[in-house]
């Protein structure tokens, strides 16, 4: 069984304590169009809530 990384890490931390919303610049391993669908089926499988996965430009509300 190989390793879990860093980034996968606060992903599989995330899920289990029912966090809405994960906000990372990881565009390689966190937030990738690729990866995101398997860290939902993995919740899906686990029977965990949906986590987003998004840029802090998307999650942070600026006051025009």
């Amino acid at each position: 069984m190989g390793s879990i990384g860093f980034c996968e890490g606060h992903v599989a931390l995330a899920s289990p304590q029912h966090c809405r919303c994960i906000g990372s610049w990881n565009f390689k391993h966190t937030v990738h169009f690729d990866k995101i669908p398997l860290y939902h089926g993995v919740n899906l499988i686990n029977d965990f809530d949906s986590t987003s996965i998004h840029t802090p430009a998307e999650v942070i509300a600026y006051e025009t």
